[in-house]
């Protein structure tokens, strides 16, 4: 009527399965989270290049401005240090 030695093999073979299909999921959750992440640092690097591109030709466009005009650049400076000083000795 109730055969304990069958029991126990048909839950071994449950936990072998079961086993199994756990580890075949995490394998394919792992490689999917692995092509994200691969997909979004390729994303970061495009970001940054163009990043990098755009901050090196406003770098230069304000050399230039700053080398046509030295004294207006100067009194540009100075004006902007004492703003900053007063706000900074109001606080």
């Amino acid at each position: 009527m109730f055969d304990s030695d069958r029991m126990s093999e048909e839950l071994q073979a449950l936990k072998v399965d079961v086993t199994r299909l756990l580890s075949t999921a995490g394998e394919e959750m792992f490689e999917s989270s692995k092509d994200r992440a691969e997909a979004l640092a390729d994303q970061i690097r495009a970001a940054l290049t163009e990043l990098g591109e755009t901050v090196d030709e406003e770098q230069a466009q304000l050399q230039g401005l700053i080398a046509d005009r030295p004294i207006t650049s100067l009194a540009s400076a100075f004006a902007l240090g004492v703003v900053v000083g007063f706000m900074l000795r109001r606080h």
